[in-house]
């Protein structure tokens, strides 16, 4: 295995060159860490560690290999990011592979024995002097930086140790009434690697295919072990920068036209890279498990880090200023970094929260949103007028890319997927059946519904999703109207027609009637709230909907201030 070779001296070192794009790759390292309200006792505080898992290789494939996509909330044992690179012949390579490492954090009370030495014995709470301590699991950041000319790559390969050891750490606590607690933080020593390989374009004289494939090597947690024990020997929310001299990377979501036909090449198993750095730039590059667009930027306008970015930072920074002492009194026991977003919030300025109100960045032009055209795709000008004076033909608007239509080829409301052996599409019934591992928490709590589909999404990586909506869920024609739907994978769905069938093709044996065996799936139809209903709004969203949540934070917030008794 080599290791990381070095820069000549006086070139820029990969600090000063990824500092830049820090803020948004810290984003993604602790995306989700903990999540409101921060505190250990919170459901959805048990289940952590959801993108970017590196875990070892026996425990991950118990259940048969990983099908192969881009999405990084999938648990693997290896990452590999592909992307295309122009680069001088005597251009250096910086790579930095960056991710969490679980540390266990252990409340443990000394308890006396028959011959007074005494053994500590782990608890999950102790209060020493007014101050909770609480067992819970932390994280330790780590990084490892290679840096390698471009032409040692394209000779062969290269491999770089990318693990870390464990270590045991432990802290003496001592009350006022003589009770000794001690807090041992400890972790697992981590086995993986990183290898490096380049490949010349044939037809673009300086042009190279990268890969970076960073590989958990960890063979001694077998099968069958617990999920919360295998993530210690794991690398989370693992992600990739990289950068170097001489070098400038190619977009793969907006390729130029020479550069089209490799990037469809480029095969990303569990991240994706995008350019990375001030827009314009093509310096860098940042390969997440967080699917995003070239040049991520965090908002100038949100003042720290609350590990939930799909969240509002102002209803988030509210309800966190609204929680009680009590709940707070926990949250800072559960984590330093619970702590620190409570001292953010707590001593947030009133200017800097009033920024979280929102801020305009653009303005699309005014009319139907059907003629509206993409700031990206420029709309060709005007022809001049034929010689023979006919007018010419109008100038095409272009339809966005979010937008039905705007991606020839594909339509979520007509296109249709086999299913079980019968096609799907828009306004067919399902029965869900998500996976046993690796489907979304909230998603398991839905097996066995059934619902109806809304669509047929393609993703990047060319697997196809379901947008459904649920058949007994009474806020379905609201969810619907705001386009908010559940997703599930074409195997995690099973068709009611084709159930039906089954039923109906046994009955047909045993001598039953085909009625008796729809009546089930007829009741169901019967019952189920109608699409669209007749009181459904066009244009406008809810009322109550809309109002009763900033009604209550401001109520809330109001008598918070007021210093109002609680009812």
């Amino acid at each position: 295995m080599d290791g990381p070779a070095r820069a000549e001296p006086g070139t820029r070192s990969a600090e000063a060159e990824f500092a830049q794009v820090r803020a948004v790759a810290d984003a993604i390292c602790y995306e989700g860490y903990l999540l409101y309200p921060y505190r250990r006792s919170s459901p959805k505080n048990r289940v952590r560690w959801q993108f970017g898992i590196l875990a070892p290789r026996p425990w991950v494939e118990a259940d048969g290999p990983v099908p192969p996509s881009v999405a990084g909330a999938a648990e693997s044992w290896r990452q590999h990011t592909a992307c295309l690179v122009e680069a001088a012949s005597d251009a250096l390579l910086r790579v930095r592979v960056r991710y969490l490492q679980v540390q266990g954090k252990r409340v443990e009370r000394r308890v006396p024995t028959r011959d007074g030495e005494g053994i500590w014995e782990p608890v999950e709470s102790a209060d020493l002097g007014g101050e909770l301590h609480l067992s819970f699991d932390e994280a330790v950041e780590h990084e490892t930086d290679i840096e390698v000319e471009l032409a040692d790559l394209l000779a062969g390969e290269r491999t770089f140790p990318a693990g870390v050891p464990g270590g045991e750490e432990t802290t003496a606590l001592a009350g006022a009434d003589g009770e000794a607690l001690r807090v041992v933080r400890y972790r697992r020593p981590l086995a993986a690697r990183t290898t490096l390989s380049a490949h010349p374009l044939a037809d673009r004289p300086g042009a190279h295919r990268l890969s970076v494939r960073t590989e958990n090597t960890d063979d001694t947690v077998p099968p069958g072990t617990p999920r919360d024990e295998a993530l210690r020997h794991a690398l989370i929310a693992t992600h990739t920068l990289l950068g170097g001299e001489g070098v400038e990377f190619v977009s793969l979501i907006d390729p130029p036209a020479w550069a089209a036909p490799h990037a469809d090449t480029c095969r990303n198993l569990h991240t994706f890279p995008v350019l990375a750095g001030e827009e314009g730039t093509r310096r860098m590059m940042l390969s997440s498990p967080i699917l995003l667009s070239d040049h991520p930027q965090v908002a100038p306008e949100s003042p720290g880090d609350l590990h939930d970015a799909a969240e509002i930072d102002e209803i988030l920074s509210l309800r966190t200023f609204l929680l009680t002492d009590e709940e707070k009194r926990e949250a800072r026991a559960t984590d330093p970094r619970a702590a620190a977003i409570l001292d953010q919030v707590e001593n947030m300025p009133r200017e800097v929260f009033a920024r979280l109100h929102g801020a305009i960045r653009s303005l699309e032009p005014e009319g139907n949103s059907a003629a509206r055209t993409s700031t990206s795709t420029p709309v060709p000008a005007a022809a001049e007028p034929p010689p023979d004076g006919d007018d010419p033909a109008p100038a095409r608007a272009t339809t966005p890319w979010w937008q039905e239509g705007g991606d020839e080829g594909i339509s979520p409301s007509t296109d249709s997927v086999l299913v079980a052996g019968v096609p799907v599409r828009r306004g067919h019934r399902v029965v869900l059946r998500p996976r046993a591992r690796g489907a979304d928490a909230h998603d398991i709590f839905l097996a066995g519904r059934t619902a109806q589909i809304a669509g047929v999404f393609h993703d990047v990586d060319g697997s196809v999703h379901l947008a459904v909506t649920l058949d007994d869920d009474p806020a379905a024609e609201v969810n619907a109207w705001y386009g908010r739907y559940f997703y599930f994978r074409t195997d995690e769905v099973h068709p009611l027609e084709a159930e039906a069938e089954a039923d109906a093709d046994a009955d047909a044996d045993t001598g039953a009637s085909a009625p008796l065996v729809r009546e089930p799936s007829q009741h169901a139809k019967q019952t189920a709230p109608t699409r669209p209903h007749p009181g459904a709004p066009d244009h406008q969203p809810p009322g109550l909907a809309t109002a009763a949540p900033v009604t209550a934070v401001h109520d809330r917030l109001r008598d918070r201030l007021q210093g109002r008794p609680k009812t």
